[in-house]
């Protein structure tokens, strides 16, 4: 089969289309013949050397895929050869076919065409599992999603208000602000023109977030601790304004306030299996129904995979870049 691989860590110019070996599906395992692949974060990462896949993984990247099932490994059931199938990955998901634990699965949702649902199992399983099974928000709550704009974000937004929360976002300009309007996003804060704990209190009353969903860190980290709420939940999941930041652990005890920090790469299998059941039992209904949808900013080949994480790279998308078989 071909993928993408990285012989040496750089630029985009550093993905290369190259034949591989075939995977073959162990125990537990099948395997999917990819129809599309989605851009994360951590495929920029991986490309630059800084974000290893965990030890077993393939060594290609792409942390989601759609396609269908060609190959069942001994212990799996509940699949069958031919399903469709959406799935997150350890990495492997800009490859021709993937192995993926049976747990990982998740059916394509009725509404979805199978290349659209590449944009899905990432984002869900990762805002799923922070902003409700770690931060627990709840109805009535107020949210404030940092890069609203983002494949996280869009989906944070969607499902924040599909549970009755107020959301908040910041995104760079007025064009993204409007689209997080769009999707249900209450105050829109741009980050590049106002103070999102300024912000965050007139609208609140004085009172603060909730709950924060952040993928900037140590750049944001005294600010977040200012905007959140008295028993407020700040979940961090990016580390794009650096790793090391000052905590004043003083205006934390007085807020008896919480900060979590997660990545969902490196988690043990059955913590992952845990995610994808939460998600498909309270995110496919909200997605079947409509009132939740994959964001999808454009779609390219993926032998064009260089292209698509310079589109990352320059922030210029609204949603998820999605990389299908030419």
């Amino acid at each position: 089969m071909h993928a993408i691989t990285i012989p040496e860590p750089g630029g985009p110019e550093a993905l290369l289309w190259a034949e591989v070996p075939d995977p073959v599906p162990g125990d537990g395992e099948v395997l999917v013949e990819v129809a599309a692949s989605a851009v994360n974060r951590a495929d920029l990462l991986q490309r630059q050397g800084h974000y290893d896949p965990p030890p077993g993984s393939s060594p290609y990247p792409g942390l989601e895929c759609s396609g269908r099932i060609t190959a069942l490994g001994p212990g799996v059931s509940g699949w069958a050869i031919g399903d469709e199938v959406c799935a997150l990955l350890s990495g492997g998901g800009y490859a021709e076919r993937v192995t993926v634990p049976s747990g990982q699965l998740l059916p394509v949702p009725s509404g979805v065409d199978l290349l659209a649902a590449a944009a899905l199992p990432e984002v869900t399983a990762t805002v799923w599992s922070n902003v409700f099974m770690i931060a627990h928000l709840r109805p009535g709550e107020t949210v404030l999603i940092h890069g609203g704009a983002s494949g996280i974000g869009t989906m944070a937004i969607q499902l924040a208000k599909a549970v009755g929360a107020t959301v908040a976002v910041t995104a760079g300009g007025p064009e993204k602000l409007a689209r997080c309007a769009e999707l249900g996003a209450d105050l829109l804060i741009d980050y590049r023109e106002q103070d999102f704990v300024a912000e965050l209190r007139t609208a609140t009353g004085g009172a603060g977030a909730d709950v924060i969903l952040d993928i900037i860190g140590a750049k944001y980290l005294e600010r977040n601790v200012r905007a959140l709420a008295v028993n407020g939940r700040l979940a961090v999941i990016g580390l794009q304004g650096g790793v090391k930041g000052e905590l004043n652990l003083g205006a934390l005890l007085a807020k008896r306030a919480a900060i979590t920090a997660t990545s969902l790469r490196g988690r043990p299998l059955g913590e992952k299996a845990a995610i994808v059941a939460a998600v498909r039992e309270h995110v496919w209904p909200l997605i079947e129904n409509g009132r939740v949808r994959p964001v999808v900013d454009r779609v390219l080949p993926l032998s064009e995979a260089a292209q698509a994480h310079r589109v990352l790279e320059s922030g210029a998308q609204f949603g998820k870049v999605l990389l299908v078989r030419g």
